[in-house]
Formats: C-alpha cells, sequence, structure tokens
C-alpha cells in the first residue's frame, strides 16, 4: 500500500479542496470514517480514492480492514500518517479513514418525471445535518427523490453526507435556486404541492396523499414564504401540545413522511 507522507502531496490538496468547496453537482463527495465509506461501496459507487491512517493498520480495526478489502477489490488506497491524515479528515476527531465517491448526479426535472412522485422539496434549510437528517428520513419513508431549494445548504457537503448516514448516495437528489419556478414546474405537471405549515393546517393524517405530489417544508425559524403556501394545494400541520410551538425539521418531515407512507399504500 503506497503511503503519503506530506501535507502538500496533491491527493491531500484534492480532499481539502472538496471539503471546502464541495462539488455543487453532487458529482463527488467526501466520505469520512467507515460506515459511509463501506455504504458507497455497497452501493456500488466508483471511489476514486480511499486514505486510511496508518495507525489503523497497525493494529486490528474495522478501518484497516475496510481499506485492505477495498484494496484487493482494486480501489486505490493510500496510507497516511496521523498529521498527514489529520489535514485531509475534515472532522476534528479523524476517524481513520476518508474517501472520495463518484456519485450518479441528476436534475429536479428528472426527479420530478417520476410516474409515482413523491418528492420532499426542502426550502432555506441551512444546517447541514438537519439536512442530512431530512434526506434520512426521504429515504426511509420512501420518498422517490428530494429537491433542495433556496438558501438551503449544500447537500453534497461532507457535513450533509455525513447527517445523511449514507441515504445521499442513493437517493435522488437534486438543486433549484427558485422555489417558485419548481411550484408552477409542478403544478404544470399535475403533481399536487402539500406545504407544511406551523398552524391552521391539517393534521397529517387527515391529509390526502395519493397521487402524484410535492411535499414542502421551510426552514425552522422562518417557515415557508407565504405566496409558496398560497400556491399549495394543501396545507399540513404537526399537532402539538402546548406550549411547544415547533419541532427539528427532520422530526417534522417524519412525522409527514411516515403520514403519506401510510396513506400511499
Amino acid at each position: 500500500m503506497r503511503s503519503i507522507s506530506s501535507r502538500q502531496s496533491p491527493i491531500v490538496r484534492a480532499y481539502r479542496q472538496l471539503a471546502r468547496d464541495p462539488d455543487a453537482t453532487g458529482l463527488r463527495l467526501l466520505l469520512d470514517g467507515a460506515h459511509l465509506v463501506r455504504e458507497a461501496h455497497a452501493a456500488a459507487l466508483p471511489l476514486e480514492s480511499v486514505i486510511v491512517a496508518q495507525s489503523h493498520l497497525d493494529r486490528p480495526t474495522e478501518e484497516g480492514e475496510l481499506a485492505r478489502r477495498l484494496q484487493r477489490a482494486g480501489i486505490e488506497v493510500v496510507s497516511a500518517g496521523e498529521q498527514v491524515f489529520a489535514a485531509v479528515s475534515p472532522v476534528r476527531t479523524p476517524s481513520g479513514i476518508v474517501a472520495i465517491a463518484h456519485r450518479h448526479p441528476t436534475t429536479a426535472d428528472a426527479i420530478l418525471t417520476h410516474a409515482q412522485l413523491f418528492v420532499l422539496v426542502v426550502v432555506d434549510i441551512q444546517d447541514p445535518g438537519n439536512l442530512g437528517a431530512v434526506m434520512r428520513v426521504a429515504e426511509a419513508g420512501g420518498a422517490t427523490g428530494v429537491i433542495v431549494a433556496g438558501d438551503s445548504a449544500n447537500p453534497f457537503s461532507w457535513k450533509a453526507v455525513r447527517g445523511s448516514m449514507g441515504s445521499v448516495l442513493r437517493v435522488p437528489i437534486a438543486r433549484s435556486r427558485s422555489i417558485d419556478a419548481l411550484v408552477q414546474d409542478l403544478a404544470s405537471r399535475g403533481a399536487k404541492v402539500i406545504a407544511a405549515v406551523p398552524r391552521d393546517g391539517h393534521d397529517p393524517d387527515a391529509v390526502d396523499w395519493s397521487g402524484r405530489l410535492a411535499l414542502v417544508l421551510g426552514s425552522e425559524a422562518a417557515g415557508l414564504d407565504p405566496q409558496v403556501v398560497a400556491a399549495a394545494e394543501e396545507r399540513v400541520t404537526v399537532p402539538m401540545e402546548p406550549p411547544v410551538e415547533s419541532l427539528n425539521v427532520a422530526v417534522s418531515a417524519a412525522i409527514m413522511v411516515y403520514a403519506a407512507r401510510r396513506g400511499r399504500r
């Protein structure tokens, strides 16, 4: 196994660059940790490179065994000392293995062509961990895709990828800057738009979730723009006992997505 000893190595620079500036298309993803690297390999995504900390090769570890297995599969794996590995890992406490995976990118237009469309549209969710958790909910609940709109965090950043626990590797995910244009596009394609609102919407179990539809969720702080809510065919609200007024967006998404899952069976 080839080793790298310089923080100025081209491969180190590639990882640091991807951590600072995530690929806007989602073609190249930075993965940190054995779980994500294993998930990418299991999903048959090409791995551009893998770096493992030498200390994890010198003793029996999950990361060391995974690195050797990937190398036997013909994937380029290099080892690095602790200082160099700390330079390529984006987390404060390095996990011991990182990789760059090539994901199959898609577009919002392609997602909207699904015959049994059930798409989550998230607007202005700026915390990448929350965004990743919503993508995880989408996969778990059977959504056909996720469209990230407005001033949301980059769904392909390493923090969002980590928050998704690997779902971003499998679920069709695309970005759309204009939520207004997206809502119009959904209407023109015969898809029902259901807006999540903090109050005065239907209970999730009272909503008609049948047919081609999009569930639109806004940020916890500001919610959805009134124009987006007005354009929706239906509004849904998670019932809460006072004095609670709001839930984490991923928690709200999970409640609504599973109500939709029940309603679409």
